[in-house]
């Protein structure tokens, strides 16, 4: 077979992709697809279409292989091979659609393999591009993702990842947002791992139980971090996630304002084989604010239940979640003790309620001996004169309070250093 012949094949392998076709509408192999498309076109139009598609590349990182970056798209493709198998379901697959897969991914592991010599060479008015093409941009081939490796056995293997990670933006992406009625993926969420906490262990262990037993499927609960600002309430759920993601748990944030559409979201979420938090940050309620009645439901109550892959976690600064004023102590509601249950009934539905309150002085001083001795940094008496400087100069001794002041004095070293 010709170079001519390979380069225009995989171009009618692409074209006839069937289960994964799919991964035409992602950024870089449709790009690659109308370069391959591009091999009778004038010269403008063949050179633009190759700039365009090498700057893509490059922006994906991956110049260096161009099959990993097409296999990889496949493998977060989300088809009914990919659904099925996340739903371990595959048995179901008639053998006209498992042989439709094994085809497509020999399709796609050919055109992953294509060289940028191979195009220049089969251009059709290669002779037209003249010097130029010496100085057209290349590309690397590489290898495919090891699910892809061998068209032999990918079947089972892909398989076998689907139904662990699920498919699709949930195999691609680990957080998410709620957002104009639909699930819409964190591209860059926060890294923040358990180890980089500090203090707080038992509070925090209390969490990651809870966790755990979840994505075990034994009995957990719904959970309220509460406490003072900066203690690593919000950066605990979302270190969790960072630990446990490997282990099937995604978390969809959730905005208090739109808690009404919950029903929306568990809909979309109870039939897919993952573990899910739904994080509601700094949480908190007006006196004039009705909304709660939406929470409340969904912790319990409500005619549309939580599904089984569903918990929620929810932080804020207050225990009780609803604002209350002495005025309401001695209001004029002839029901007055009725409607002060109602106030705090919220925060008794979550079944896990843990307090993050500020440290005392020595737990504050622990966790910036902590923070240095990461980074580094000598911690003698005036480090910790100068950290409760810090702290008193600010909103009080706090987790978040210890991590700016290392900061700073990170920044003064380095400042030195330069100088």
């Amino acid at each position: 077979m010709n170079f001519m012949n390979k380069t225009k094949e995989a171009a009618m392998l692409m074209s006839s992709l069937s289960v994964y076709k799919g991964i035409k509408n992602r950024t870089v192999p449709k790009a690659y697809y109308e370069l391959l498309c591009a091999l009778d076109e004038p010269v403008q139009s063949f050179l633009e279409k190759w700039g365009q598609f090498f700057a893509l590349l490059c922006k994906r990182g991956y110049s260096d292989s161009l099959a990993r970056c097409l296999s990889k798209a496949a493998l977060f493709d989300e088809n009914a091979f990919s659904k099925s198998a996340a739903a371990g379901e595959t048995e179901q697959l008639t053998e006209w659609t498992a042989a439709a897969v094994i085809r497509d991914i020999s399709a796609i592991n050919k055109a992953g393999k294509i060289t940028a010599e191979d195009i220049i060479s089969d251009y059709r008015f290669r002779e037209e591009l003249g010097s130029v093409a010496d100085t057209l941009p290349r590309w690397g081939t590489g290898e495919p993702v090891k699910e892809f490796s061998d068209a032999n056995t990918a079947f089972e293997k892909l398989s076998d990842y689907y139904r662990h990670n699920g498919c699709g933006m949930f195999a691609r992406y680990r957080a998410f947002i709620w957002r104009n009625k639909s699930i819409e993926p964190v591209v860059f969420p926060d890294s923040i791992s358990i180890d980089s906490l500090k203090g707080y262990e038992l509070q925090r262990g209390t969490v990651v139980d809870n966790t755990t037993a979840f994505l075990e499927g034994v009995q957990c609960n719904n959970c309220l971090l509460y406490g003072d600002m900066g203690t690593g309430k919000s950066s605990t759920v979302k270190a969790i996630l960072n630990k446990y993601y490997t282990s099937g748990l995604r978390m969809v944030e959730m905005p208090k304002d739109k808690l009404s559409e919950f029903p929306l979201l568990a809909e979309k979420i109870a039939d897919i084989p993952l573990k899910f938090i739904i994080f509601i940050d700094d949480l908190s309620f007006g006196d004039d604010d009705r909304s709660y009645a939406q929470l409340k439901a969904v912790l319990e109550g409500g005619l549309a239940v939580r599904p089984e892959n569903t918990l929620i976690y929810a932080t804020s600064n207050r225990r009780h979640l609803i604002k209350e004023n002495f005025s309401d102590r001695a209001g004029d509601d002839i029901h007055r003790n009725d409607t002060m249950q109602e106030t705090l009934s919220l925060s008794d539905r979550f079944g896990l309620t843990v307090n993050f309150s500020k440290p005392g002085k020595q737990e504050y001083i622990d966790i910036v001996q902590s923070l240095a001795k990461e980074n580094g940094i000598e911690c003698d008496q005036e480090l910790i004169r100068e950290a409760e400087q810090w702290a008193l100069a600010r909103s009080g001794r706090s987790p978040r309070c210890a991590k700016q002041y290392i900061s700073s004095v990170l920044a003064r070293i380095k400042n030195e250093e330069e100088n």
